[in-house]
């Protein structure tokens, strides 16, 4: 038989029978918990159950059934003697050999002769024998025929062991088995059972404590499958790993200037940095200072990616090169969409390229494996969609900077990626948190400390300075460099005190804003129409963008039936932003649209390519402002999003609203020019005294101005439908003021006599 022996460490359990001490077996108990003991579980977890036994909970007890196979098989004999016990291991475990039934018939034989010697009689002993034959049969009958084999087989018992298993426990370790106990609630039962601790030995380590609530080997199980597939993700894991800010000195700038051979000699990791600098430590001197440390860079031959306001949204085209399909799970998704990251000039740049991407999409989904089910199936179906959509922009992203960053790349070099202006959203922030992990150097740059960036990480290191400059631009051309004096500075900080939260603002604050239209009763239109936005209900600005108040109305009918008081009323209304429209068409659908036979060409998959319209020669918005092209052309896309015109989606109106909103009239186009998001907006005053209906395209031009901004009423005496019948929802408040009437003139509003009878206002206030 087998003697029992010590360990040095619990890896020695690992160790073949030939490599142990005295070539004995080892039968241990574990109490108690550290991270050394959960490796060390998991490893044996893996070792027993491909080549021994593992029990979860109590072994039970032989059954009818199989005690009544045992009887016909064995019969009722019972002796306690060698002879005996070898011949019924011989015929009741026939692929067991000599060696191996002499083994473990002695060790059978000193357990039965101490429980008789314990006082048992002989029809006990003869329970326990049966009982012990079943159980090697039914349980272990794997593990006996490789009893004494220079790999030794593992029995691993999870819980409370009671003391007939606990004595066969000894019988396989004294036949050459190694043998642990996990026991959560500690040594008080098993002690119970052998005082002494005679039978095994209690695994001590430095540190132990307590076992985690809930600890488990199914738990052990789960972590070991979640590794498993986590390293399908992986494949082959890069050579090499990040060393991030752990070398820095703290100095800004400096530390990405410090040459590769200064900051570290490990040939196993690549030394980069990952700063944000929010503020500027002179405001003076701080774009000449980027000016220079970008030519210091250049000069150094650093690959260098400079990013001003916002990394770009990937096109269609760089969309549809991403290989992908519809999935099921997150790994599912993860596995497939890393094929895409190909860079054959060099295997090792590759692999922690794919390495990062899983590790920063891991993250991002909270290490979830997708295995939701039951409620969460839908919210998992959304879910995945939203992380597949963000993995293919990383992909898009990575794969249009990677030359720019690692042309050439070799260890220990890193490429320099610059986000000046702050990352605005979390596509971003994730991936500067991928290019992170990758030998690259990544500053984000925040000088205006009125902005915020919202990237997080936890490999981040953050350097704050007091002064903020309002500068969203790297300057890499010194000829288009533009420094501010004391004085503009000074200028810029009284600014941002009077126009900051202060409810007064500057001339054209704002470039975003979206429409809110009022309901409003029709006495309303005429106090609110010559009111600036900002005084009016329900104004608001939210970081950068303006909530604007409008006005959207059509009023059917004539008031009292007069209709000289009705022309008036309409006459108040027109101001310095009204266009005015009579009956129409305000849209001239007979002449030339040039932007007409390009309509189909600048919309794909259900967006605007609005770089393909603005570099287009016939484009005609290009003289305008930055803003307010692309005011016009987001409008222009919610516009279609929101399926507002009838057809859209579904007869190709959707290339007439393209063509009629990218060719208005120059008079309509100077109005939004000149639009101040917080001041008078401008207006259209539409007239029809007709039964002819409002055209399709004057329908479009009116809703797309109402997403613009502007203050729009028409005014139909009629009553008739007129350009509702082109939407597909309610969009405008609808007053009907008095009788309809019909065949009005629109009269010449010049020598229509304005409203000249004193309001309420004017009676409680009018001077003496």
């Amino acid at each position: 038989m087998f003697e029992h022996v010590k360990i040095q460490s619990p890896d020695d359990f690992f160790l073949t029978l030939e490599e142990r001490r005295g070539r004995g077996i080892y039968f241990y108990r574990i109490n108690g918990y550290n991270r050394q003991i959960e490796e060390f579980i998991g490893k044996y977890y893996e070792a027993a159950r491909t080549g021994g036994v593992v029990i979860e909970g109590r072994i039970s007890n032989p059954d009818g059934k199989n005690l009544a196979y045992y009887n016909e098989v064995m019969g009722a004999d019972f002796q306690l003697s060698m002879g005996f016990l070898t011949s019924s291991l011989k015929k009741w475990m026939p692929r067991m050999n000599e060696y191996q039934r002499n083994t473990v018939a002695a060790s059978m034989y000193d357990t039965l002769d101490m429980l008789r010697k314990n006082g048992k009689n002989e029809n006990m002993l003869k329970n326990a024998y049966i009982k012990f034959m079943c159980w090697l049969y039914y349980r272990f009958e794997r593990i006996a025929g490789r009893l004494g084999d220079d790999r030794v087989p593992k029995i691993l018992y999870e819980g409370d062991i009671s003391l007939y298993e606990l004595l066969l426990m000894e019988v396989l370790a004294n036949a050459g088995c190694d043998v642990v106990l996990l026991q959560y609630a500690g040594d008080g039962n098993y002690r119970k059972l052998d005082a002494a601790s005679v039978m095994s030995d209690r695994l001590e380590l430095p540190d132990m404590g307590s076992f985690p609530e809930g600890f488990s080997l199914e738990r052990v199980r789960e972590e070991m499958q979640r590794r498993l597939d986590t390293q399908r993700l992986y494949g082959k894991l890069p050579e090499t790993v990040n060393c991030t800010n752990a070398w820095i000195s703290g100095k800004g700038l400096e530390d990405f200037e410090t040459k590769m051979a200064e900051r570290g000699n490990d040939p196993n990791l690549f030394y980069n940095c990952f700063y944000r600098i929010n503020g500027a430590e002179d405001k003076l001197t701080y774009l000449s200072e980027l000016y220079r440390f970008r030519q210091e860079l250049v000069n150094s031959g650093r690959r260098l990616v400079i990013v001003d306001r916002e990394i770009p949204q990937p096109s269609m085209e760089e969309i549809g090169a991403v290989r992908r399909k519809n999935y099921g799970r997150q790994e599912e998704m993860l596995i497939d969409l890393s094929r895409n990251i190909s860079y054959t000039a060099n295997a090792e740049l590759q692999r922690l390229m794919v390495k990062g991407f899983v590790d920063v999409m891991l993250e991002e989904t909270g290490k979830d494996t997708g295995r939701e089910t039951g409620k969460e199936a839908g919210k998992k179906e959304v879910s995945l969609n939203r992380l597949t959509s963000r993995a293919v922009i990383l992909l898009c992203w990575l794969k249009r900077y990677q030359e720019g960053l690692f042309a050439g790349w070799k260890m220990p070099e890193t490429g320099c990626f610059i986000h000046m202006g702050g990352c605005k959203n979390d596509k971003e922030a994730l991936f500067l948190k991928l290019l992170s992990r990758l030998p690259v150097d990544v500053l984000v740059l925040n000088p205006d400390l009125n902005t915020r960036c919202c990237l997080q990480d936890r490999l981040l290191y953050e350097v704050n300075y007091g002064e903020s400059l309002a500068a969203d631009k790297f300057p890499q051309e010194k000829a288009g460099l533009q420094i501010g004096t004391a004085a503009y500075q000074a200028e810029r900080e009284l600014d941002t005190m009077l126009y900051g939260d202060s409810g007064m603002y500057r001339n054209q604050q704002y470039g975003r804003a979206v429409s809110v239209t009022l309901q409003t009763t029709y006495e309303e239109i005429a106090i609110l129409w010559k009111q600036e936005l900002k005084y009016r209900p329900n104004f608001v600005t939210v970081n950068d963008t303006v909530n604007m108040p409008v006005i959207f109305a059509k009023v059917s009918g004539v008031k009292d039936g007069r209709p000289d008081a009705y022309w008036t009323a309409v006459k108040a209304l027109q101001t310095e932003e009204t266009f005015l429209i009579k009956n129409g068409p305000a849209v001239d659908t007979s002449g030339e649209n040039p932007m007409k036979p390009y309509a189909a060409a600048f919309f794909k998959n259900g967006r605007l390519l609005k770089n393909k319209i603005k570099q287009h020669p016939s484009y005609p918005y290009g003289v305008l402002r930055e803003a307010v092209q692309d005011h016009i052309l987001e409008k222009l896309q919610l516009l279609i999003e929101r399926k507002i015109i009838k057809g859209t989606f579904e007869n190709g109106t959707e290339y007439t609203i393209i063509a009629t909103v990218l060719n208005m009239e120059k008079a309509m186009i100077r109005l939004i020019q000149k639009f101040d998001f917080t001041k008078h907006n401008p207006k259209v005053v539409y007239i029809n005294t007709t039964e002819k209906a409002i055209s399709l395209e004057d329908s479009i031009l009116t809703a797309f101005l109402n997403l613009v901004g502007f203050d729009i009423v028409f005014f139909v005496p009629t009553g008739y439908q007129s350009v509702e019948r082109h939407f597909n929802m309610r969009v405008m408040e609808e007053h009907q003021i008095g009788e309809y009437m019909y065949d009005l003139q629109i009269p010449d509003f010049n020598a229509v006599p304005s409203n000249t009878r004193p309001t309420w206002r004017d009676r409680i206030f009018k001077k003496k």
